[in-house]
C-alpha cells in the first residue's frame, strides 16, 4: 500500500483537557510491550515489542509518546519527506537545529526516538540532538551498528537517549538502545514493554511507572477491539495530568532546576506556562507490516486547538 493520509481533524476544547479525536470506523499508530517507551524533555515514551503477534489485529509493535516542548519552537507537523517521500516525522524548525527531530518513522522499516536526559547544566555549545534521529533514518546503516556508532561521539551531545529500530516483516524486528548518560555501549531490546522518559531506559520514576500500567491497561481493555479504540485509549494515556509526588530520584537528577516546575512536570502530560506536552504520537505496526501513525498536535501556541493526523503505509521490508 502506498503511504497515504487518511484523516485529518480539528478539535477545540478546554484547554489542558484531554482530547480523543476519532478516525472514521475502518480507516485505522510512546512505545510499551513490543517495545513501549517515551520520548522528549519531561517526555515520555513506552514501547512494547512482541513476538507473539500472528493472531489478526494484533500488533508486533506499539508506541505511545508525548513531546514536550517550548509552545513557542517552531516545528513542522509530521508527514512524509526525503527521498521519494519514504521518511514520516515531524522536523524542528529551530535556527540552526533545522531537519531534526524527535520521532520518525520510514517506509524502509527504520524507526527512531529521542528523548532528552534531564541535566541541570546544558552545554549550549553541544550539537543539536535532533540530527541523531534524522542521520539514522537517512542512512543505510543498521540500527546496533549506527548506536555504536553514536557512542563514540556521544560526548559531543548535551544528555541524550536513543531508540533506533530496523523493522522487517520478512527478517524480524531489531531494536535497540543507548544512552550517552549510561553504559558505553549500545544494547538490543529484548521483546517486552519499555518505559523511557528523561533518565536512562526503565529508570523507575514515579511517573514512568504510572505512565508505564496505564499503558499496559489500555493495551490489555483494547485487545480484540478496533484499533481506533486503543489508540484513543492510548491518547488519554498520553494526556494524564496527575502529578505523581513525591519523587526523590527526579529532585535528585534535576537538582533545582526541576524544582519551581516540579509539580507538572512529574506527570505524564506536563502542563507548564509556555512550555508542555505539545504532540502526542502514536505508532502501530501489525504481524503483515501495516503501520498506522496517529499524530495530535497543539495548534498556534494554543492548549484549546489540536490538529490529528492518521497516515498508513505497509513497510517495503
Amino acid at each position: 500500500m502506498p503511504p497515504k493520509l487518511l484523516c485529518a481533524g480539528r478539535c477545540v476544547g478546554q484547554a489542558g483537557a484531554a482530547q480523543a479525536w476519532h478516525c472514521p470506523p475502518g480507516q485505522g499508530h510512546s512505545v510499551w510491550d513490543a517495545v513501549r517507551m517515551p520520548l522528549g524533555a519531561g517526555t515520555p515514551v513506552n514501547v512494547q515489542r512482541r513476538e507473539d503477534s500472528a493472531t489478526e489485529g494484533s500488533h508486533r509493535l506499539i508506541l505511545a509518546a508525548n513531546r514536550d516542548e517550548f509552545y513557542s519552537r517552531p516545528s513542522k507537523l509530521a508527514d512524509f519527506w526525503g527521498n521519494n517521500n519514504e521518511i514520516l516525522s515531524g522536523l524542528d524548525m529551530e535556527e540552526g537545529k533545522e531537519g531534526g527531530t524527535w520521532l520518525g518513522i520510514s517506509t524502509r522499516g527504520k524507526l527512531a526516538a529521542l528523548t532528552n536526559y534531564l541535566q541541570p547544566q546544558l552545554d549550549w555549545q553541544a550539537r543539536g540532538r535532533g540530527e541523531l534521529v534524522t542521520h539514522f533514518l537517512t542512512t543505510d546503516v543498521d540500527s546496533l551498528s549506527y548506536l555504536k556508532k553514536v557512542s563514540m561521539e556521544g560526548h559531543l551531545y548535551n544528555g541524550f537517549n536513543l531508540i533506533a529500530a530496523d523493522l522487517s516483516t520478512a527478517k524480524g524486528d531489531v531494536i535497540c538502545y543507548y544512552g550517552n548518560r549510561g553504559e558505553p555501549d549500545p544494547i538490543v531490546l529484548t521483546p517486552g514493554t519499555y518505559g523511557l522518559s528523561n533518565a536512562l531506559l526503565e529508570t523507575p520514576w514515579r511517573k514512568l511507572c504510572f505512565g508505564k500500567q496505564l499503558f499496559l491497561e489500555a493495551v490489555e481493555r483494547s485487545q480484540a477491539l478496533p484499533k481506533d479504540v486503543l489508540i484513543a485509549s492510548l491518547l488519554d494515556v498520553l494526556n494524564n495530568e496527575e502529578a505523581q509526588l513525591p519523587d526523590p530520584a527526579i529532585e535528585d537528577q534535576g537538582g533545582e532546576y526541576v524544582q519551581p516546575m516540579l509539580s507538572k512536570y512529574a506527570a505524564v502530560c506536563v502542563r507548564c506556562p509556555g512550555y508542555g506536552t505539545r504532540t502526542n504520537t502514536i505508532i502501530l505496526v501489525d504481524a503483515d507490516g501495516h503501520v498506522t501513525f496517529t499524530e495530535r498536535s497543539m495548534m498556534d501556541k494554543d492548549l484549546s486547538h489540536w490538529e490529528t493526523r492518521t497516515y498508513e503505509f505497509t513497510l517495503q521490508s
